[in-house]
C-alpha cells in the first residue's frame, strides 16, 4: 500500500481558437523546451492548411486522423520462469490516445520538408487518409499482438 497520497487530474484547460481540449493536449506533446507560443502557431498553422487542403473543418479531421492512429493493443514483456514473453494487452483511452499523438508528432518530425506545420499538415492528412509512418505504426503494433496472441494466457 501506497503512502502517499493519490494523484489529482486537474484536467486542461481547451484550446483557444477550436475549443478543444484534445488540440491543447496535443500542443502540450508538440512544446519543445516550454515554447508553447511556438508550438500553438505551429499546430493551428497545421489545421488551417489541412482546411484548405481537404475543404472540410480542420477540427473534424484532426480528430478523425487521431482516432485512425490510437492503437486498441500493444505487447508487454511479461519475464516468465526465465523466459521474456510478449503479451498482447489491451490500451486504456487516455494512453490510446497519448500513443497516437506520440507518433504522428514523430513521424512529422522525422518527415523531411520545410517547416515543421508543413509537416504536421501532411502528417495528419496521410492519418486521415490511413497511410504514412504514424499509421503504419499501428499496423505494426497490431500485427506484433496478433502474432503473439498465443501468450495472451500470461496477462495479470
Amino acid at each position: 500500500m501506497g503512502r502517499k497520497k493519490k494523484t489529482v487530474d486537474r484536467g486542461i484547460l481547451p484550446d483557444p481558437k477550436y475549443n478543444s481540449v484534445v488540440v491543447s493536449k496535443f500542443v502540450n506533446r508538440m512544446m519543445w523546451e516550454g515554447k508553447r507560443s511556438v508550438a500553438l502557431r505551429m499546430v493551428h498553422g497545421a489545421l488551417s492548411e489541412l482546411q484548405s487542403k481537404t475543404e472540410k473543418e480542420p477540427l473534424e479531421v484532426f480528430l478523425k486522423a487521431i482516432d485512425n492512429v490510437k492503437p486498441m493493443i500493444e505487447v508487454k514483456s511479461r519475464r516468465v520462469g526465465g523466459a521474456t514473453y510478449q503479451v498482447p494487452v489491451e490500451i486504456r483511452e487516455s494512453r490510446r490516445e497519448a500513443l497516437g499523438m506520440r507518433w504522428i508528432i514523430n513521424a512529422a518530425r522525422s518527415r523531411s520538408g520545410h517547416g515543421m506545420g508543413d509537416r504536421l499538415a501532411a502528417e495528419l492528412l496521410d492519418a486521415y487518409n490511413s497511410t504514412g509512418t504514424a499509421f503504419k505504426k499501428k499496423e505494426d503494433t497490431h500485427k506484433m499482438a496478433e502474432a503473439n496472441k498465443a501468450f495472451a494466457h500470461y496477462r495479470w
